[in-house]
């Protein structure tokens, strides 16, 4: 019997990684929802190709788009997640969440009931919504796995451990590191930061990604946030947690065990492999490959450069808890990056507001209060992000 499957964003980077393994896999997999924000074209095209029945896009232009490109075929088009309960008459096999930012959150909480597995490649969904997601998949019984070449290397490391049961991993981890290939500007000047430009901040020099991901490599903020995402989902002390720059992307995670045990995860920069493993079908059709002794002979690892990367300082007081602080975060960051891809700040723009809000006291105070629903969630988000365009104005 085939395995159904869900693809929330098919039309990103991650959600046509998945979808190149299922051509290659075709008997084995049967694709039942895919999901897209506005690129109605690709999504109409990935359901003509794989023989999709239901899409979903959420905004309403493209929605009414592609509606009436669909009129007269057998494809199903809903502009909302909450209608999911329509599609699935009982668990599909495994969810893929390659949503980009915020807007990934809400599809993670309606999607849990829906599906046996749900692969997250959506960080900010954890960060903001980690203990609603923990206690849904909980009572769902439904398994958790983390799609960050990062967080799957440790996920795999810790393999023994249930991510779900909340283990207490600071009995046996002493340190956790977690690499960067330090992005496009990892040899620029501090004082060239002012000169960055949009089409300078998306060409990153190891992963082909999407342009908001590739900002946030830019400007290590997506390493800010893989520290966050670690803590919630291994549940590690976040002062144990460290990034070291390491240019070759070869190894993405080191854990250091009390017992003086030491895990190095290593793989070819390539985000194939953290999906088809996380398949988990040993039949599948597996990138070959073999081990890069050139790069292990060359290893290279440095600390993090805060004068230029000044983002990271915000750890140094980040608490080991959910908050509402998180959403702001992420949000605050979500509204910047888009600012600058549309050129109405400067780069280091980004820097000096991210850490001006995150200041202000009507943002720390946030780190009091946990979330109890999504409307908490979203209502913040809503906030900081006027506050954010408010800011960026002035």
């Amino acid at each position: 019997m085939k395995q159904k499957i869900v693809i929330l964003g098919s039309t990103g980077s991650i959600g046509k990684i998945l979808l190149d393994i299922v051509q290659k896999n075709k008997k084995i997999f049967d694709i039942i929802l895919l999901t897209a924000n506005k690129d109605h074209k690709t999504l109409y095209n990935q359901a003509k190709k794989y023989g999709v029945k239901n899409l979903i896009i959420t905004n309403k232009v493209s929605y009414k788009i592609l509606k009436k490109k669909c009129k007269k075929t057998n494809i199903n088009v809903y502009d909302d997640f909450n209608i999911l309960n329509k599609i699935f008459k009982k668990k599909v096999d495994y969810t893929m969440n390659s949503i980009v930012g915020f807007a990934g959150l809400k599809p993670t909480l309606e999607i849990i009931k829906f599906t046996k597995q749900i692969a997250i490649a959506n960080k900010e969904s954890i960060i903001c919504g980690w203990n609603l997601i923990k206690k849904k998949s909980i009572l769902n019984k439904t398994k958790i796995i983390p799609i960050d070449s990062e967080h799957f290397s440790i996920w795999a490391s810790l393999n023994k451990f249930k991510i779900n049961n909340r283990i207490n991993l600071n009995k046996s981890i002493q340190n956790l590191y977690i690499t960067a290939s330090g992005g496009p500007f990892r040899n620029t000047p501090f004082k060239n930061f002012k000169n960055i430009k949009v089409s300078h901040a998306i060409k990153h020099p190891t992963w082909k990604m999407g342009k908001k991901i590739s900002i946030d490599s830019a400007t290590l903020v997506n390493k800010l946030f893989e520290v966050i995402e670690a803590q919630r989902l291994f549940n590690i002390d976040i002062n144990k947690i460290s990034i070291k720059i390491h240019p070759q992307s070869y190894i993405h995670s080191i854990i250091k065990f009390k017992d003086g045990l030491i895990k190095i995860s290593a793989h070819e920069p390539n985000m194939s492999i953290p999906i088809i493993n996380s398949l988990n079908k040993t039949f599948i059709q597996k990138p070959k490959s073999q081990i890069n002794f050139k790069i292990l002979n060359n290893l290279n690892f440095t600390d993090v450069d805060q004068k230029k990367f000044p983002v990271i300082k915000i750890l140094k007081k980040y608490p080991n808890h959910s908050s509402l602080f998180d959403t702001a975060l992420v949000s605050i960051n979500d509204e910047l990056v888009n600012l600058f891809l549309n050129k109405k700040i400067s780069f280091e723009d980004i820097f000096k507001n991210l850490l001006y809000m995150l200041n202000l006291k009507s943002i720390k105070k946030l780190k009091k209060i946990i979330p109890k629903n999504y409307k908490e969630i979203s209502e913040i988000n809503d906030f900081v992000r006027l506050k954010t365009q408010k800011l960026s104005i002035c």
